[in-house]
């Protein structure tokens, strides 16, 4: 109902909920950030639907204006007003690590009814290592074991990023021990298109910016600095951070659209000239030939696409985390 909004609190849903009767399903309504959001958030909050209870994922709306984004979620006019029938599920960017140090980390970290993905954001769980290959599967129906080793690569990638990473949350949390921002970081750790055959080549390459790159912030940072940067050292993997997943805690889009993205397209691209020079080998004439193939083609999927639909990432050690949460807190 138009205006209706103003009045949604989770006393106000819980009230709806008791005049269903005692045997209706009670709702629980689930904002989240942006449309891409909804199924990834439905595929977890499925997981803790009973009998007795069900999820309504959405976008927020205030009057007429659907709003999108995590302050919409959590500033607007619903930063007071979640509870057990009425919970915000929001990307966990760097404001789990900065744990509380400004506003938008205190309503992630300290507010009970706030869930989030203890990754940096969805991005970087549909892009979760081990189900690389199946998406590479789900895009060319080819299952192969002859292809990058993805979970190799992005343990290697993780560990030698890790050392900057670290100065990186440090300068998020705290600003006056140096000017290190999120974007000087993610051009560091660039890799470029990943291809098999030059996976050392490419760690070593990272690895030498990485390393020039920390020798520059060491040279200018101060004692207090660095003796915060020993601590985190020791916070991170308390929080969850190891060290050979950094990958799923650097900025998401950058991880899914230019690394994970270009990587499995030079992967897929090979699978499907090898299942193509295959169909032409076995094939018994030229219109059998070209039938197989429009019929392949026809069946090969998007690998943004397929990224996104996969949910693999449900049996990432973040996830079952964020289900734990829910179970603790929802019941």
């Amino acid at each position: 109902m138009p205006g209706l909004d103003k009045y949604l609190t989770s006393d106000y849903i819980s009230a709806s909920n008791a005049l269903n009767g005692k045997k209706a399903r009670r709702k629980v309504i689930a904002y989240v950030e942006s449309y891409d959001d909804v199924f990834f958030w439905r595929s977890i909050l499925a997981k803790l639907e009973t009998p007795d209870r069900y999820f309504q994922v959405m976008l927020p709306t205030r009057g007429h204006k659907l709003e999108r984004g995590k302050k919409a979620v959590l500033m607007s006019a619903f930063k007071d007003s979640v509870g057990p029938d009425m919970i915000a599920c929001v990307d966990a960017d760097y404001d789990y690590l900065k744990q509380g140090s400004n506003e938008m980390s205190r309503a992630v970290c300290d507010n009970p009814y706030v869930f989030h993905t203890y990754a940096y954001a969805i991005e970087n769980l549909q892009c979760w290592a081990p189900a690389l290959r199946e998406v590479c599967v789900m895009v060319t129906l080819v299952d192969s074991t002859d292809v990058l080793d993805f979970e190799d690569f992005l343990s290697r990638f993780s560990e030698v990023i890790y050392p900057l990473f670290v100065w990186n949350v440090l300068c998020s949390r705290n600003a006056t021990y140096g000017d290190f921002g999120i974007t000087d970081f993610i051009k560091t750790i660039q890799t470029g298109i990943v291809v098999r055959r030059f996976v050392d080549d490419t760690i070593k390459r990272v690895s030498e910016k990485v390393y020039k790159k920390l020798r520059q912030i060491e040279a200018v940072a101060s004692t207090k600095a660095k003796e915060a940067y020993k601590n985190l050292l020791v916070e991170l993997p308390q929080l969850g951070v190891d060290p050979k997943e950094t990958y799923l805690y650097i900025q998401g889009h950058s991880l899914f659209n230019d690394m994970v993205v270009p990587m499995l397209n030079k992967v897929c691209e090979k699978l499907v000239e090898e299942r193509e020079e295959e169909i032409r080998y076995q094939s018994k004439h030229r219109t059998q030939e070209e039938n197989e193939i429009s019929c392949y083609e026809h069946s090969l999927e998007e690998i943004s696409s397929m990224l996104k639909k996969n949910t693999l990432y449900l049996r990432s050690s973040q996830v079952q985390r964020i289900i734990a949460d829910l179970h603790a807190r929802l019941g």
